[in-house]
Parts: C-alpha cells; structure tokens; sequence
C-alpha cells in the first residue's frame, strides 16, 4: 500500500458548508470562523460565493467577509459563476476563484440553468479573466459517481468534462460526488480514469457522506495518488438531494484517519474541533463529525479541551 507522505485539505465549510446550513452567519462570525480554521493550520479555505443574495442568502456580503480576515499564509477562494461574479470576487482581493461543471445534463440545466457545454463556454471566459488579473481559477465537477435525475454517471463524461475544465487554464479540478452515493472501488476507478487526462497533482476529491462512504472513498484515491482533499469543518452543510442525509465529509474526521496513517497535513486537531464547536454554536446545531462528536463524549462535552492522552 502507497500513501501521500502529505495532503493538502481545502476546507470547505464557510462556503459550501454554510450555504446549506438554514441559519445565516453575519459576515463577522464567517470571518471569526475562517481565522479560526486558518489558526487550526487550513491554509486554503472557500470564504464565499459571489452568486445572486437572493438565490443563497447565506452567501450575501462575501466581499465584507473577506475584508475582514488577515491573509497571512492564506489563500481564501470564492465561488465565481460568471463574469460579473468575477469581478466582485476581484474587487474584494479573493486570492483564487472557483467554477462549477457538472458530468450531469440534467443536473446543470436545473442547477445552473444551462446545459454542460454553455456553462463550460462560460466558465472558459471567466477563468481566462481571472488569469489576466493573475487570480487562479479551480474547477469543480458535480455529480462524478451519481445523479439525483440521470442515476449512475458514465465517467467518460466526467473525463470530458475535466479535461475542458484543465484546457480552458483551471490549475486544480475537484471531482465531486455531490449526493454521497458512491463506493470505494466505484471511486477509485473514476480517478484512475480521469488521471489518464489529468496529472495527479491537478486532481483533488470532494465527497459527501450521504451513506457513510466518504472516508472509505478518500483512501481509495489516496492509494491512487491523489493528495488534495476537500472537506468542511464539523460536517457542515446538508446534502439537498437527499433530505436528512448527512453532507460534507468533516475535516476533523478526515484529520484523524491521516494523522493515524502518519500521513501529514499540517493541521491542530485541537484547533480544529475548537473551530467546528464555534461554528456549531453560532449555527445552533450538533457537530456532524464522528471525531467531534466521540471527543464531545469523552471531555464532557467541552470540545475545546486538548485531546491528550
């Protein structure tokens, strides 16, 4: 068995956490929590998204977010769907922007209201934009293992999809299963596909744990060489095509299967669950994550205390 000697975890949670959470944080508490995650040792966080307020409310005044996180060592990204998306996300001095595809027709249309190949001819503009200002773009891909309208997904168009996402200039494609269906060997097979087309390196992996899969998930792709995981803080956002199934794999939770493989990450778990237990208070809801919660138990329910022994 090989092992990453080191993974980078982009954290998630202020962006694709929150926006799925029913309580909206002001832009002090979003930005409380980024220094938190980033004091925890997170050096690439998603701060925001720069789409319509009235489509994701819990999105609204990204920009007074960012003014008001130190960036020391940090590199803060925003969702940035279109051009006029960019150049909020410019104007506020994001460090990266991010786009999202989808390997699902059906998905992009209700989801982005167009169809794969319009999202990625709009996707190119930005992202070539972006670089002219000298800001990195990411891409994402939905949908990777499953649909919720089209079922099982073909991973030749993820393939395709990822290698339109590399050519337009994207330095980083995220392959997301974005309701939690797949498994392991399902998963591992994905990666091995697109890293045909794709340098290990530029490929990381995004998985929801709608059936309890994503950690076995991550250590497929971790065995195939991938080293970039994406994962939010105590578990943060629902999964709104399976409602009351869990989200976003919590970054405690893969925190503490690496650290038990003696794989690297550069991250305080300490911190960590003391940035997931203020995100969960200011929230008013229980921490998603297995660690957080097993730690919770064993201290009392003071998530803050160090682990020790």
């Amino acid at each position: 068995m090989s092992l990453p000697v080191r993974v980078s975890i982009v954290e998630v949670g202020p962006r694709d956490g929150l926006q799925n959470e029913k309580v909206t944080l002001s832009p002090q508490i979003r930005a409380e929590l980024i220094s938190r995650l980033a004091a925890a040792g997170l050096s690439r966080i998603e701060a925001g998204s720069f789409v319509s307020p009235k489509a994701v409310p819990q999105m609204a005044h990204t920009d007074a977010t960012l003014a008001l996180v130190v960036r020391d060592n940090l590199r803060l990204s925003v969702l940035a769907p279109n051009l006029r998306g960019l150049a909020a996300a410019l104007s506020a001095g994001a460090d990266e922007i991010a786009v999202f595809a989808a390997a699902s027709e059906t998905f992009s249309k209700r989801n982005i209201h167009c169809s794969i190949e319009e999202s990625l001819a709009r996707y190119a503009e930005v992202v070539a934009e972006a670089r002219r200002y000298g800001v990195m773009a990411r891409g994402y891909i939905s949908c990777v293992l499953g649909c919720p309208y089209e079922g099982e997904i073909d991973s030749g168009r993820v393939v395709s999809v990822a290698s339109a996402l590399l050519e337009m200039g994207c330095f980083e494609v995220s392959l997301g299963d974005t309701i939690g269906v797949g498994a392991p060997l399902q998963a591992r097979r994905m990666v091995e596909r697109v890293a045909r087309v794709a340098p290990l390196d530029k490929i990381a992996v995004h998985f929801h744990d709608t059936y309890g899969q994503a950690l076995a998930n991550i250590f497929a792709c971790l065995e195939v060489g991938v080293c970039v995981v994406d994962s939010s803080v105590a578990g943060l956002g629902g999964c709104p095509f399976a409602p009351g199934a869990a989200g976003n794999v919590a970054t405690e939770d893969v925190v503490y299967m690496l650290e038990r493989m003696d794989v690297e990450t550069g991250v305080s778990l300490d911190r960590l669950l003391a940035a997931g237990a203020f995100a969960c208070r200011e929230l008013k809801r229980a921490p998603a994550s297995r660690v957080a919660q097993a730690y919770a138990a064993r201290c009392g329910g003071r998530a803050e205390t160090p682990l020790g022994g």
